[in-house]
């Protein structure tokens, strides 16, 4: 297929194809970035995050899941960017034709998709952080990396994102009070776990003993909630999901209203070549 250089389409549908081009890669790289944040969706916390459920979906499949649906679609806005491409760089009408109507398809459901996200979020956010304690306080039972695997993955969470309970520590009266560990006396003097005091690692805190830090809570401890942990980290995400969603509906909609105007200028244009060459067909035939 080579391009005519006869009559390129308007300068600003080319443009409105290069960002969309541009955008869709914006989609692809965030995808990646959460595949390779390990420290949130790494094997020895999804259990924990599975337990978190919403509308039938757990925490666990979406974070394993979504990465991978934004590099997908990010393709997906590549391959139809480029077919709009192909049409205003190469004068291909029927490339237009299919361009805006997938365009204008994937207008509507992106829509539809940011209205739901803007209604949502404030109530998935207070869902979350009540399921997350609820897990905390009835299945917290064990201060090391083997004995529960919902403790073992509260504890590994505790180490990869430097946050300890749910809530931020308040002294020694805090989210795990309520939990097994502390009710069944396993606990002993401890008020917050040994994951919870800076610098422990799986292979230190067999060995750790700082009382200040698990008994006294006075020093040596994450002062962050792991609820504000993870959403600092998923709103990293969101504020960038929304600001690239937003901008492509915009130019989606310039797309499609470009390439409408385009395929109509075209279409005139044929037919003005061909009333021109009729009357010179006749003007010869005379």
């Amino acid at each position: 297929m080579v391009c005519s250089d006869e009559r390129w389409g308007p300068i600003f549908l080319k443009v409105i194809n290069v960002i969309f081009i541009i955008f869709s890669l914006a989609l692809i790289i965030p995808g990646v970035m959460i595949l390779a944040n390990v420290d949130l969706i790494n094997d020895n916390i999804l259990p924990l995050m599975k337990q978190l459920t919403y509308g039938g979906f757990n925490l666990g499949d979406v974070a394993t899941s979504l990465s991978v649906t934004l590099i997908v679609v990010g393709a997906i806005v590549l391959i139809i960017a480029s077919l709009g491409a192909i049409g205003a760089f190469c004068n291909r009408p029927a490339c237009l034709d299919i361009y805006a109507g997938i365009v204008l398809i994937l207008f509507v459901g992106k829509l539809f998709a940011v209205f739901l996200w803007f209604d949502m979020n404030a109530k998935l956010q207070s869902f979350i952080k009540t399921q997350l304690l609820t897990v905390l306080q009835s299945n917290y039972a064990a201060d090391d990396l083997s004995s529960n695997q919902i403790s073992t993955a509260f504890n590994y969470l505790f180490m990869s994102m430097s946050c300890c309970a749910v809530n931020a520590l308040n002294g020694t009266i805090n989210d795990f009070d309520q939990t097994p560990w502390i009710t069944g006396g396993t606990a002993g003097s401890k008020e917050i776990p040994t994951f919870c005091c800076q610098g422990v690692t799986p292979e230190s805190f067999s060995t750790y003993n700082d009382t200040t830090c698990t008994v006294d809570v006075t020093a040596n401890y994450y002062t962050t909630g792991c609820y504000d942990a993870v959403y600092n980290v998923l709103n990293s995400y969101s504020i960038a999901f929304i600001v690239i969603g937003i901008t492509i509906l915009v130019i989606e909609a310039l797309a499609v209203v470009t390439a409408t105007n385009y395929m109509h200028y075209k279409t005139k244009l044929e037919q003005k070549k061909r009333r021109k060459k009729i009357k010179e067909m006749k003007k010869e035939k005379a």
